[in-house]
């Protein structure tokens, strides 16, 4: 009985501790769901029943003024976000999914923006003069969400290409962006010695703009790396708002966000051979151009073939690697690559796939797009497994890919993607195209593999085309 007792008198702050603990256990099992393509999605229930958790409890009595104008502000902003991404969830499509990831990460970033110059104009409401640390936690709020939110709705532009997706450069591109750095900095100094909330909204500015000349100059094929810098972005800002409204679960929450966004920049940066700083600051002070065609190839042409021609390559081969790309996933054709793949198979031919690491734009788009077509995962070899395997392979099949088997990556330095690592198609006997047509990649360049003599093109949508090979190799 008295234990009993003892249970249900608890403080109601106890409780919310409490649950809010539960909550944060179960963000931090959700990630470790998700480094494993086979806990993935329970990993990623797990983190939503935890986040309904944590908003549940947020409404419980004395976390928020429980007044019916706030609760019906509350409620109807739920409504309102739940409207929008639900149906944005279940209808976008897998080639959609990087630049979905982008909006909704900077609207994060936004929103922890919000937050703070909300609380600083709280604070000031009350005649109160906040402490200097409050200024800080709330100000950093508001620059780092304001960057990420601008910087993100940028990205998005570029993934879905309503903007260039070359590096965009400028005149005095320098000096412009030292100039709006120099102007946050001082704004920021003076409200934290003012206590003065009008320079918030400066700083708040400046910081939208700094977002944007911060993601302007950098080019297509950088953009998951930039992506997966600002998701770290959002989960600092998250943080500091947290600190800002003295809730443990947001500081908790933005810093798991964070350390998991920068570790995977780190890791992405790896993959693909270069610095962080090379890839977001390799175009300032540089003038890009990513139109034209590139030098050496003037004059030349490609070798154009027939789906029947190289269905007999295939089916004679002893060893083919397909290597997909964004081209593959804009058809849909994940299913009926695999049903070519596992004719070849039939054939006794050795079939594997070759992943790059931002393959589809995003780390692990390739692997989820032909995961939906039950291909197993001992066929995925990654990048560094897979290009050993190329010199002893017959056939490279390159699906919708460019830029991740360009070899200006490699030997034409001043190029938007040198230095970063490609799959070495170069190396096999025969390379097969599989394009729509001779437009250039994400990056914007040509690629001087399409004009190889052992290349040969195979023009169209890469469903159809795919489905004419694998006809040719029964037929062979």
């Amino acid at each position: 009985m008295m234990l009993a007792y003892s249970a249900v008198s608890f403080p109601l702050s106890t409780w919310r501790s409490a649950v809010f603990l539960v909550a944060i256990i179960g963000f931090v099992l959700a990630l470790k769901g998700l480094s494993s393509p086979r806990h993935a999605r329970p990993g990623n229930l797990l983190g939503a029943a935890a986040a309904l958790l944590a908003v549940g409890m947020t409404f419980s009595a004395g976390t928020v003024n429980h007044s019916a104008r706030n609760l019906g502000l509350a409620f109807g902003a739920m409504a309102l976000g739940t409207a929008v991404a639900v149906p944005a969830a279940r209808l976008v499509k897998m080639t959609a999914m990087p630049q979905m990831v982008a909006i909704f990460n900077g609207v994060g970033g936004g929103a922890a923006a919000l937050i703070s110059v909300t609380e600083l104009l709280h604070i000031h409401s009350t005649g109160v003069s906040p402490a200097t640390y409050v200024v800080v936690e709330a100000l950093l709020g508001v620059l780092i969400g304001c960057v990420s939110f601008a910087g993100s709705a940028i990205s998005f532009a570029k993934l879905q290409e309503l903007m260039a997706t070359r590096p965009i450069v400028y005149p005095a591109q320098q000096p412009i962006n030292a100039l709006v750095g120099a102007g946050i900095v001082a704004l920021f100094v003076t409200a934290v010695v003012t206590g003065s909330v009008d320079y918030a909204f400066g700083v708040l500015g400046l910081s939208l703009i700094l977002g944007a000349v911060f993601t302007l100059p950098i080019g297509g094929a950088d953009v998951p790396v930039l992506i997966s810098l600002l998701n770290a972005f959002t989960g600092l800002a998250v943080a500091a708002s947290g600190f800002t409204l003295g809730n443990p679960l947001l500081i908790v929450a933005g810093t798991l966000v964070g350390a998991s966004g920068t570790l995977l920049t780190r890791l992405m940066s790896k993959a693909m051979g270069r610095s962080l700083p090379n890839i977001l600051f390799s175009a300032f002070g540089a003038v890009v151009t990513a139109t034209g065609t590139a030098e050496g190839l003037e004059g030349k042409s490609v070798k154009s073939s027939t789906p029947e021609d190289v269905g007999v390559l295939l089916a004679y081969a002893r060893k083919v690697a397909i290597i997909p790309g964004y081209g593959l996933a804009v058809a849909q054709a994940q299913h009926v690559v695999k049903e070519l793949a596992d004719e070849l198979a039939s054939r006794g031919v050795d079939v594997f796939y070759a992943i790059h690491p931002v393959a589809g734009r995003m780390p692990g788009h390739m692997n989820v797009l032909l995961a939906e077509a039950n291909v197993p995962y001992d066929e995925l070899k990654e990048m560094d497994e897979a290009n050993p395997e190329m010199p002893t392979t017959d056939v490279a099949l390159v699906v919708g890919a460019n830029d991740t088997v360009n070899p200006a990556a490699v030997d034409t330095p001043g190029s938007p993607i040198y230095g970063m690592p490609i799959i070495h198609a170069d190396q096999a006997e025969h390379i097969v195209f599989l394009k729509r047509s001779m437009r250039p990649g994400f990056a914007g360049i040509d690629n001087a593999l399409l004009f190889d003599d052992k290349t040969v093109m195979l023009f169209g949508d890469a469903k159809d085309t795919l489905q004419k090979l694998v006809a040719a190799v029964k037929a062979a």
